[in-house]
């Protein structure tokens, strides 16, 4: 082994983004915050559903970055829990896109967005850039970042000021 300190934590970014992003599938498959179980709950669902053994002490010491120690069958456990791949925890490319189809089904919910998106199909292609340019109007009235900026803040690391980030290039009109 290489000698010197270890580096801190803080310092090793797989670490540091665990945590954000088990809380982000917590999120995710929660959406309503005063409907979230708690970690406890959560940890029984998830032995219900996978038969992998996890405490609720454990879930809530990983979702709060105090343990970093998950092992590689806890890995497995969360990753089927949440049906995603167990790259999630540890790749940013494969992070990045499960987050885009975790935001597409989460928008999905909304029967006014299927209903919207549902409505739209068959319309012509510059119909359809109308009705993005109105959404993006919307969005800029009501002080929500634009889809591409959001787009773009999700590929890059999420510890910078959400509005810190540049313009939006492919297909903005803010």
């Amino acid at each position: 082994m290489a000698g010197g300190p270890a580096p801190e934590p803080s310092e090793r970014p797989l670490l540091r983004r665990f945590d954000q992003r088990l809380n982000e599938l917590i999120a995710a498959l929660y959406p309503d915050e005063r409907r979230r179980p708690g970690y406890a709950r959560l940890a029984k669902e998830i032995r219900e559903t996978t038969g992998g053994a996890i405490s609720g002490t454990y879930l809530w010491e990983l979702a709060t970055g105090k343990k970093r120690n998950v092992t590689l069958e806890q890995l497995d456990v969360l990753a089927e829990f949440f049906g995603v791949p167990p790259e999630y925890f540890l790749n940013e490319e494969t992070a990045a896109r499960v987050n885009s189809q975790l935001k597409l089904a989460t928008a999905l919910r909304d029967s006014r967005v299927r209903n919207l998106a549902l409505r739209a199909e068959g319309l012509s292609p510059e119909s359809l850039d109308a009705l993005l340019i109105m959404v993006q109007e919307a969005r800029r009235v009501q002080n929500l970042a634009s889809v591409d900026d959001q787009d773009r803040t999700d590929r890059t690391d999420r510890t910078a000021a959400p509005d810190g980030g540049p313009a939006g290039t492919s297909g903005s009109t803010a």
